[in-house]
């Protein structure tokens, strides 16, 4: 059995080669003998490396974080690639120190992944090699880009309440980042469908934490009469859906009964622990990483540079418990 012939067996080169029955005796002796072929050696023939690099921000602090690897992993060995992480914790220099130690090491495309929805600046070195942002844009436009539909995203949370007959109406907590503005642009894309227009004192920005939530559901809340006060509440994310959960509960308020509650993202171990479990728009993280390996790999394969287009994936409804019919007044 001949060096030659194992080559073209463990290199796709059998067929015409060598005969159906010398590559089984081929691939049986490999299995008895524990045969692997040289990942290295196989790479240098071919000029790859079977690696891509995935260089984060602070993602790794994020609950969202394993989705996001998860899904780029998955892809990525789906596709015959392992997937080398770096987390530069948000440093603008240790990002480029980053990217230039995996360009060394020779792999094959490089994800760069932000924790937050933002324009971010482009790590030098990236564009030396096939390169896709997720959860990011960057700031020049020079690269492909795979982000969530928050504007989309918006709509659907308005239209949660819509659907249940609210037409008093109000968005708690966010700032002035994109996915805030988005989320408020597409809430009230649905709402002026309806010939419905959200009052300038029921968008009460308090930021993005719980105590955030607190604050602007009192401020929306407390001691209006009933028949003044939003009967819905968008709130910008999770956690400021769960402090004006809270304060709903202080303020004597029965959610859904009284008052319905959409949040935004389904945090991982508090969406569905909330008292009622939150209906909220999910962020897709999982299918962010999927697509931006999909997309990297598939330039890899090619050799083509991917146009330095936005897909935005949709941001589907976690329905649970915290949204039910308007109350009649």
């Amino acid at each position: 059995m001949s060096h030659t012939a194992v080559s073209f067996v463990f290199n796709g080169r059998a067929e015409g080669n060598l005969s159906p029955a010398t590559q089984e005796r081929i691939r049986q002796a490999a299995a008895q003998l524990g045969y692997r072929p040289d990942p290295v050696a196989r790479g240098l023939r071919r000029s790859r490396t079977a690696v891509i690099g995935l260089v984060t921000d602070e993602i790794a602090s994020s609950p969202f974080a394993g989705r996001l690897l998860r899904g780029a992993m998955d892809t990525a060995w789906a596709g015959e690639h392992l997937v080398l992480t770096v987390d530069s914790g948000g440093d603008p220099a240790k990002e480029d120190a980053a990217v230039a130690e995996l360009l060394d090491r020779r792999v094959d495309g490089i994800i760069y992944a932000a924790m937050s929805l933002r324009r971010v600046r482009v790590p030098e070195g990236l564009h030396r090699t096939h390169s896709v942002l997720a959860n990011c844009l960057p700031e020049d436009d020079s690269l492909p880009a795979v982000i969530p539909a928050e504007r989309a995203g918006g709509r659907t949370a308005a239209r949660l309440l819509l659907e249940q007959g609210h037409r008093r109406v109000a968005l708690v907590g966010g700032q002035d980042d994109i996915a805030s503005v988005e989320r408020l642009r597409g809430f009230r894309d649905a709402l002026r469908a309806e010939g419905i227009t959200v009052p300038r004192d029921w968008v009460v920005r308090t930021g993005g934490e719980i105590s955030g939530g607190y604050e602007g559901a009192a401020r929306l809340l407390d001691g209006a009469p009933a028949e003044r006060r939003p009967t819905g509440i968008f709130a910008y994310n999770d956690r400021v859906a769960a402090g004006v959960l809270h304060a709903a509960t202080r303020l004597g308020i029965a959610v859904p009964g009284e008052l319905s509650v959409v949040g935004y993202d389904d945090q991982e171990h508090m969406a569905a622990y909330l008292a009622p479990p939150l209906t909220t728009v999910a962020l897709p993280h999982r299918a962010m990483g999927e697509a931006a390996a999909r997309l990297l790999l598939d330039s890899i394969a090619t050799g083509r540079t991917p146009p330095a287009t936005v897909r935005r994936l949709a941001c589907p409804v976690i329905s649970r418990a915290s949204v039910g019919p308007a109350p009649i007044r």
